[in-house]
Order: structure tokens, then sequence, then C-alpha cells
């Protein structure tokens, strides 16, 4: 939504004078009907310039002075039409960034006050607030730091009104803000949090675990912020019930920094441990996992189908018995299609059941880690189909050789 370049200007080009009046003008359907002509009488006064003044357009002091005085009287969105208050919004700030440098000090204090102004409208023009802030963030140069301050702002209205999905908000378009905006590594950190926070209020868990992961990479590994958020990052992966990647959470310092927490020795089970070590984790740790809002049940079901996933990689291209696959994930031999079903479902392997042989053929299957074991599957799968397609191409160069000695009277027949 911030990315929309369509701002929409309904104020009629003139000089500098004019405009303050139309917007003047505009201020005053807000006042009291008997003061309305005083109002305007009073900034009509200002912009008059006497025979022996500087003319207004050379004056940048008695310009600076007129707007901020117009700034102090905007103190709600005003009386009109979507379209009027839009245009209104959209020339008060064309000329803040004409009178003052986008960096300077004035700027930030005076958009302050009028973000403010903005966000307290009613909530019937939320659609409107939108788009005066969308418009404002793209006529703000992308490197300058006021663009977090516009849109920490847009995402908080959002948040607030249950909206975010109108910001259509990519992940790659953060990322790309944030190595352009030129903030502290501190207001990128809490950029990130707001964010996890906005998608974790909306119940957008993944979603939010995505910027979770980000938001832990941008804190010193070692600050106490960091520390806590990394548990929190454990126990979010946990409980997402379609995450089954692990391996990205090892490669955080934020993370390996904990190591010695409940929860890491759990995470460790889960990237390379099976059902009897997750049985042997819960035992020894009682109450972690409802500390943590974690379901043993949950954790449980994560685990077989991991676990089922290691199993079916190290079976690529062959039937695996049903037996086997009950044995590896302790259920009954009745519950294995099950199993199958959900995690085929899960995406984490792909292949056949067949109910007359009781067995699974496997397609293809993930692994929750890339290391030495499963590099040495891989090796052996490829080794094997070298061997194969060795076999193949010496019966087609056989089938050419016997090709060109064909008998001629065999030849003349055909």
């Amino acid at each position: 939504m911030a990315n929309t370049t369509d701002s929409v200007a309904i104020f009629s080009e003139g000089t500098f004078e004019e405009q303050i009046l139309e917007l003047v003008e505009f201020v005053a359907r807000s006042q009291p009907e008997d003061a309305r002509a005083s109002f305007i009488a009073s900034f009509q006064d200002d912009l008059k310039t006497a025979e022996d003044q500087t003319p207004l357009a050379e004056d940048e002091t008695r310009r600076r002075a007129v707007f901020v005085k117009l700034l102090a009287e905007i103190k709600q969105l005003g009386e009109g039409s979507d379209k009027e208050i839009e245009g209104f919004f959209n020339l008060v700030f064309s000329h803040l960034f004409t009178l003052w440098s986008v960096s300077s000090p004035e700027v930030k204090e005076y958009l302050n006050t009028l973000l403010q102004v903005i966000s307290s409208g009613p909530t019937e023009r939320t659609s409107t607030k939108f788009r005066i802030q969308s418009n404002l963030f793209n006529a703000i140069p992308q490197t300058s730091p006021l663009r977090l301050t516009v849109y920490t702002v847009i995402l908080n209205l959002a948040s607030t009104t249950e909206q975010l999905e109108t910001l259509r908000l990519q992940r790659s378009t953060v990322e790309k803000w944030l190595t352009e905006w030129q903030i502290s590594p501190e207001e990128k950190s809490a950029f990130l949090k707001s964010l996890l926070d906005a998608f974790t209020s909306a119940d957008q868990a993944s979603t939010a675990y995505e910027y979770h992961l980000s938001y832990v990479r941008s804190l010193p590994s070692n600050s106490p912020a960091a520390q806590a958020a990394a548990v929190e990052l454990i126990s979010a992966a946990l409980r997402l019930p379609n995450l089954f990647d692990f391996d990205p959470l090892f490669k955080l310092d934020a993370v390996i920094a904990i190591k010695g927490h409940d929860l890491f020795s759990l995470l460790q089970v889960f990237l390379n441990g099976g059902i009897p070590d997750l049985k042997q984790w819960q035992a020894s740790h009682p109450g972690v996992a409802e500390k943590y809002n974690l379901s043993n049940t949950e954790l449980e079901r994560k685990m077989r189908l991991l676990t089922l996933a290691a199993l079916g990689f190290k079976n690529v291209g062959q039937n695996l018995p049903y037996s086997k696959i009950a044995e590896a994930l302790e259920v009954d031999v009745s519950e294995v299609e099950k199993w199958v079903i959900d995690i085929i479902r899960a995406g984490l392997l792909w292949g056949k059941l067949s109910q007359t042989t009781q067995s699974l053929y496997v397609v293809r299957s993930s692994v929750r880690t890339f290391e030495k074991e499963q590099w040495e599957v891989l090796e052996k799968r490829i080794l094997a189909w070298k061997s194969g397609l060795q076999g193949v191409m010496e019966v087609v160069n056989n089938a050419k050789r016997m090709a060109g000695h064909v008998p001629a009277q065999v030849a003349s027949s055909a």
C-alpha cells in the first residue's frame, strides 16, 4: 500500500499566497461560523507585502512563519470529501518539504505532529488516512529516516484496524528498506519487532515467525534482548504446526548463545533425534513444554513426521514396509497409512502406498539437515545412478555394433 505513487492534489496551482489561502479556507471550515472571517483575515494580513517589505516570494523567513502559523491550526482531518482531505494534506506536505530540508529537525517535529493529527481522525476515514500517509511515505526520499517514522504510523494504523493485508507487505521489500533508510541498528531492530508484534496480534503466526528470525539476527547475540528473543523464537518454531525446518535456527548466534537453555536441548532433539529422544526429554524436563505453551501431543506429531521423512530419505526409490515405519514412529501398523497421508500433505515426502504389499514406495523425501550422513546417502545414490546409466549405455552401444554388422542378404531382403 505504501508503494503507491498516485498522489492526489485537488488544490489549483498558483502562488504561495494563493495556495496558503486555500489551505486556510479549508481549515476554516472547522471553525465556528462567526469566527471564520476573522480567522481567514488574519492570514490575509500576514500574506500582504507592504511597500517597504521584501516580496513574499523572496522572503523565506516570512513564508516559514506563515506556514508554521497554519500548521498550529491543523488539529483534525478537516471537513470535506475524502478527496479534499487527501489533497489538503498533500499540499501541506509539499510546502513543508519546500520550506525546509527533509533532514532538518523542524520537518521531523512538524511531521510527528501532523501524523498524530491524521492518526486521531475518525475511524470512518481510515481509508483516507491510509492514502494520506502512503502519499507522504512516497514523497520522502528513499534514504531518509523519516520513512521509518511514517511507515511505523502506517503499520500501527493497519494493525489497530485489523487491516494488515491492505499493506501487501513483502519481506523482500522490508529488507530493501532497511538497507536504504539511514537509521541506526537499534531503529532497525525496533522496526522488525513492531512487524513481529503486528503479525502476531493478527494471528498470522507464519509471517510473524519470518520477521522473528530477522529480528533476532538484528540484535547483538549476547544481549539480554537477543537471548530472550531467541527463546521465544525457538518456542514459536516448535509451536508452528507446519514448520519442520529447524536448521536455520542453529545458524543464529543468539540461539547458540542460549545452548544451556531447556528449549535449546529440545531444539537439538528435533534436529537430530527421534521419538525415544523426545520422550526422554519430556520425562527429564517436566512442566517446561507447558511453560512455553507447547503441546506435547503436537510435539510428538512433529517428531513422527520428521522421523518418517528421515526414514524416507534413506529409502528413496525403495519400498518401505509398514512394519518398519510403525517401529520407527512407535505406532500401531494400522496407523501407518494415516501418518503417511499426513506427511505427504505436509510436503515432506512423496510416495505411493500399497495396501496389497503393505508398503510405501518412496519417490523423494525431505531431510532435517544436510550434513555428512546425508552427503554419504546422496553419494551412494549418484554412484548407483551412474552405474545404472553405464549399463544402459552398454546396451545401446551393443545394439549399435550389432546393427552395423547385419548380414548383406538379410539387409537386401529387408
